[in-house]
């Protein structure tokens, strides 16, 4: 095996230049634990058009292989929740389902989540095991719980961290809904995004606990890290640090919407100019405003036969659509259903513009039984009440 010693040195000096790596218990892991041990059996790259390059480490050159495990970047390991790079003799398509998220994220998430010696964590999404061995360094492997739904997943990370010479509570299973052991946690953190932080993980935290996770909808960006802290009374409450993109929660995914849009979009109630442009929900903090203000709001991209770009809304719960075409240097919505989805959501982004476009880390957060309840201080309109039964 290739001593990848002088790359974990390498990338804790980089990880330390870019900021996210401050403390030197958390250097020390990142120093001691080699990455390429939870990549295997392999990776699938990006290629133009769409397709997936297979590279797996028994077939790659070993120091192709090493510098592939050690770059800064997220590498996908799985394909639409069955396909690993083994099984694959060439490129192939595919949506991502499992990743070793880039190094960048992890630590900072780990760092940000502020732990001390002897607390016991709870990480909801194993994956790859990566970020639990870090953990495991860090704090010892008797006070890491991990949970994967994927046991397929859980089973490679497991052979993993057995050889990284690691042997944590690794659980498969509903990490929203179980209830593992140890409980109460002093920290959970989510390596995978929820539309809401779940009660049962406030159940699962000790008063004065921390919970981190990425929150927001279902689009592939606009979500947040939350940091919530646990109170005696059940609840929580803590802001959006930063932007945050991770795969959702299985439990929680929808699949894409897909058919004839035109069939879906035929009957409109109204029709008119916008006042903003569609565009808008293809920045980051519109997108978690828009998707605020509409939980159950899917933006989906489309193009005409004639080459026009398409944009459209859709809620299918509330059998609601917005559908946009250009017109000349605006663009005209058809909106249909009992909610008018971009008047809506139109309006919060209008008055988010009147405040001078607050960041999404002005973005508080507090969770009860049943509601999350987001706000921007010093904006009363700018508050959102979601309701779960």
């Amino acid at each position: 095996m290739t001593d990848t010693i002088p790359q974990r040195r390498a990338l804790a000096a980089r990880l330390t230049q870019l900021g996210v790596l401050v403390s030197p218990p958390w250097r020390a892991a990142v120093e001691a634990v080699p990455r390429e041990l939870f990549l295997h059996p392999g990776v699938f790259l990006p290629m133009e058009g769409g397709q997936w390059r297979p590279v797996t480490a028994t077939r790659t050159d070993p120091a192709e292989w090493v510098q592939i495990a050690y770059r800064v970047e997220s590498l996908t390991t799985q394909l639409d929740g069955r396909l690993t790079a083994e099984q694959a003799s060439g490129p192939v398509q595919g949506s991502p389902t499992s990743s070793s998220t880039t190094p960048v994220t992890v630590i900072d998430m780990i760092e940000k989540l502020a732990v001390e010696d002897g607390q016991h964590v709870l990480e909801i999404g194993t994956g790859t095991g990566y970020s639990t061995a870090l953990m495991c360094h860090r704090l010892g492997e008797d006070n890491v719980t991990t949970i994967e739904v994927d046991p397929d997943v859980a089973a490679r990370a497991d052979a993993a961290l057995e050889t990284a010479g690691f042997s944590t509570w690794t659980l498969t299973g509903d990490g929203l809904l179980g209830h593992p052991p140890r409980a109460p946690y002093d920290r959970i953190i989510a390596t995978c995004a929820v539309r809401r932080i779940p009660y049962t993980w406030l159940r699962q935290t000790k008063s004065g606990g921390i919970i981190l996770a990425t929150v927001g909808g279902t689009w592939h960006y606009g979500t947040g890290l939350a940091k919530v802290t646990v109170s005696d009374d059940g609840t929580a409450e803590g802001r959006i640090l930063s932007r945050s993109s991770f795969m959702q929660a299985r439990s929680q995914a929808e699949e894409p919407i897909t058919g004839d849009f035109s069939a879906r979009t035929a009957y409109a109630d109204s029709e008119r100019k916008t006042t903003l442009s569609p565009l808008l929900l293809e920045d980051w903090m519109p997108a978690f405003l828009a998707q605020l203000t509409a939980p159950g709001a899917r933006f989906t991209r489309a193009t005409s036969q004639e080459g026009a770009r398409l944009l459209y809304l859709f809620d299918p719960d509330r059998e609601s659509f917005a559908a946009f075409t250009p017109y000349k240097d605006t663009w005209t919505v058809r909106q249909g259903g009992p909610l008018a989805l971009w008047d809506t959501i139109e309006q919060t982004l209008t008055t988010w513009q009147d405040a001078g476009r607050p960041d999404i880390t002005n973005v508080r957060l507090h969770i009860t039984r049943e509601t999350h309840t987001y706000w921007i201080d010093g904006h009363p309109a700018l508050r959102w009440v979601q309701h779960f039964a």
